[in-house]
């Protein structure tokens, strides 16, 4: 393989005697592709996904420590979907729309770590200027929509900033105006009017977005399985004549190929695309869930799937990479992510006489 990390044919198995339709599907998934990705270019995704690992371990270190407060909900396990769709779109061109889920998609998107950890301790320095807290970041300089407390919350908005795209293409002659959305969102969120509408919609209008479920098999404390007539998402596209695809989210590199496949039907004025990334999270729901209600083995058979450790046999195998390589860039990680809890512990409080700036639109 050489430079390359070729494209191939791969049928993902299942391994770890886990029984369950989640698991079921994944052992007989067929990834029609992976992306090939050179030396600089898989580097790229290791450090992006490192830096989203390491990041919320350290989150979960500040929160039980008593540094952060409120609900935080942590992303470990799902890197692959950020950093697989981000990093095949373009950073502050195309739009990103998270969930509460959202300091991952963040850095993703190219937010400064210490700007997303100043946020979650509610400093002036944060993206949101210390108003948001973990579920609600913001940048409009990196088209970080924003994360939403409510489910299903983000998905219009998205679809906004897709309608804004081909208006300004076709209706004010900005020939230059490509842009596509990626609206981020759970399984929870499929079984709600919002989803619904906002497809329909998009496939009228063949609108340039893409809907991106991460599914991780569990809404808070409910089994998808158990909540939806029809557990396979990305059949629901067919509903409405939009392209709909199922990909390995535990894979970067099948993701990253879906999502350029995505990307191109859109960029091409062909609409969008309902994309169900298979996934899973690996600590509780927030840090304020104990999480006893996930068996062991369902744990134990998603952790052998750890996306970085996927990638890392991928990178390693393919003459990419030797592991001594993957290990500095964790230390480097690991400096950036100290250097910006340090940053966020000594930066200022918002100015309590700026109480209610941000609350309206400012001239």
């Amino acid at each position: 393989m050489g430079q390359d990390i070729a494209m191939e044919t791969q049928k993902t198995t299942s391994g770890g005697g886990l029984t369950g339709a989640h698991a079921e599907r994944l052992s007989s998934l067929v990834t029609a592709s992976r992306a090939s990705v050179d030396r600089e270019t898989g580097l790229a995704l290791y450090r992006d996904m490192t830096l989203g690992r390491r990041f919320e371990d350290k989150c979960a270190e500040m929160y039980y420590r008593g540094k952060m407060f409120g609900f935080v909900h942590l992303y470990n396990g799902q890197e692959a979907v950020s950093t697989g769709v981000i990093g095949a779109m373009k950073r502050q061109h195309d739009w990103f729309c998270s969930t509460y889920r959202d300091h991952v998609h963040a850095l993703s998107a190219g937010v400064p770590a210490r700007e997303v950890m100043s946020e979650l301790f509610g400093k002036e320095t944060g993206c949101s200027k210390g108003r948001g807290g973990s579920m609600h970041l913001f940048s409009k300089e990196h088209h970080l929509l924003g994360g939403y407390a409510f489910i299903g919350e983000g998905i219009p908005v998205a679809l906004g900033a897709a309608f804004t795209s081909r208006y300004k293409r076709e209706a004010l002659g900005e020939a230059g105006s490509d842009a596509v959305t990626a609206a981020f969102f759970g399984d929870g969120t499929c079984n709600i009017g919002q989803f619904y509408e906002c497809l329909n919609m998009a496939q009228l209008w063949k609108l340039p977005i893409i809907f991106v479920v991460e599914n991780n098999k569990w809404a808070i404390g409910m089994d998808h399985n158990r909540a939806t007539s029809e557990p396979e998402i990305w059949r629901k596209a067919a509903s409405f004549g939009m392209a709909g695809e199922e990909v390995d989210g535990m894979d970067v590199l099948a993701v990253r190929a879906a999502t350029e496949r995505a990307v191109a039907r859109a960029r091409a004025g062909e609409g969008p695309t309902l994309l169900e990334c298979l996934t899973y999270r690996f600590r509780g729901h927030s840090l304020a869930d104990p999480d006893e209600l996930r068996a062991e083995e369902e744990k134990q058979f998603w952790a052998q799937r750890d996306p970085l450790k996927a990638l890392e046999r991928d990178l390693v195998s393919g003459g990419l990479a030797t592991s001594e390589d993957l290990r500095a860039i964790e230390k480097e990680i690991d400096a950036e992510v100290q250097d910006c809890v340090d940053f966020a512990l000594s930066a200022p409080e918002p100015d309590g006489s700026e109480l209610t700036r941000y609350i309206w639109a400012e001239d």
